[in-house]
């Protein structure tokens, strides 16, 4: 069994890594395909370096751009590595544009897709994630869900049964086996409590006036503790855009984007996490931390009807209301999902075999 995985951002190599792992043994040859969508060396390199990935077979080197030209250089530069390697399984992770071009060729050639974390919805085809995940779901099989409710959509989205594999979630595998290794990699002069702050989704940084409003209600947030803010690359040319001086006064600090073990040694020990990104709710829900989502849905419910996560929209407002709940100590309380476990990609890998 040739097996090819496609990673291209972030997300992707933490959900790929376990299953790489896990099929070691059972596939007769696995490569491992970068296609260079992120190409900062935090975001990438040492990325692969600390989750114990093999280096990437191919780096497409692909880079930014439009999600038309992003997606479409993605798939002109795979095709002909598809033709010539003839894998018997094409598994794409995630909802990113790497995702859906892979899969696009994929099933173009008549290679069998695995879509691994299938299945989650936001209902929201603003999203560009949201547009990804829905046209992958429908060109893969078998597709392997980290929860009941992405059973539930898909079945209501009309695909069989037998495709749908419930398995868990692959990244809390990565998480439970870097979780005691993290502790050597805290960063210097760490405030005793703090909020730890993730932004990156185009509707939440591009636009400066709604940006400015965050920076100011984080200002606010940090003259009654640390508040921590590590910058994905978009964000940091946004806030760079801004001008001097927007920076807020306070136990504020801006950081550069941190390899997985620093962030996630930051993130166990927070007080409280206020993002946009979908990873983190579910991290943050199996590690306990109370988590406010900077956003009006979620392709990830289980982490609020379950989990510690609560949406707060896109109102500074409410983040301060409930950030000041939390630190008088009535922050929600939550558990751990069924099958997040840290046995996914062993699932996948028995089921593949």
């Amino acid at each position: 069994m040739r097996v090819t995985h496609i990673v291209g951002a972030r997300p992707n190599f933490m959900k790929a890594a376990p299953v790489i792992r896990a099929l070691a043994g059972k596939a007769g040859r696995q490569t491992l395909v970068h296609t260079g969508q992120h190409y900062d060396s935090n975001m990438s390199e040492v990325f692969l370096e600390q989750l114990g990935m093999p280096a990437p077979d191919v780096n497409l080197g692909v880079g930014s751009g439009s999600h038309a030209q992003q997606t479409a250089e993605i798939m002109s530069r795979l095709e002909p590595l598809l033709l010539d390697h003839r894998p018997d399984i094409l598994i794409v992770y995630g909802d990113v544009n790497s995702t859906l071009a892979a899969a696009l060729v994929g099933a173009k050639l008549l290679i069998p897709v695995v879509h691994v974390e299938a299945g989650l919805r936001s209902f929201d085809r603003a999203m560009p994630e949201e547009i990804n995940r829905l046209l992958t779901d429908q060109i893969a099989e078998p597709l392997f869900t980290p929860s009941r409710d992405a059973d539930e959509n898909l079945l209501r989205e009309g695909i069989a049964p037998r495709k749908i594999r419930l398995v868990g979630n692959v990244m809390i595998d990565t998480l439970v086996r870097l979780l005691p290794e993290s502790d050597r990699h805290l960063p210097a002069d760490l405030p005793e409590k703090y909020v730890l702050v993730t932004l990156h989704r185009p509707a939440n940084v591009d636009e400066p006036g709604f940006l400015l409003r965050w920076l100011r209600a984080f200002g606010e947030v940090s003259r009654r503790i640390a508040v921590l803010f590590p910058m994905h690359p978009r964000t940091r040319r946004c806030v760079l855009a801004l001008g001097p001086g927007v920076v807020p006064n306070g136990t504020f600090r801006l950081l550069d984007p941190l390899p997985y073990l620093s962030f996630l040694a930051l993130e166990r020990r927070a007080a409280l996490v206020v993002t946009d990104s979908g990873g983190i709710q579910e991290e943050t829900t199996f590690l306990g931390i109370p988590c406010l989502t900077v956003r009006e849905n979620t392709e990830r419910p289980v982490t609020v009807a379950l989990g510690t996560n609560t949406l707060v929209g896109r109102e500074p407002s409410r983040m301060l209301e409930e950030t000041e709940k939390i630190l008088a100590g009535r922050a929600k309380q939550g558990e751990i999902p069924p099958l997040w476990d840290g046995h996914a990609a062993g699932r996948i890998a028995a089921a593949l075999a």
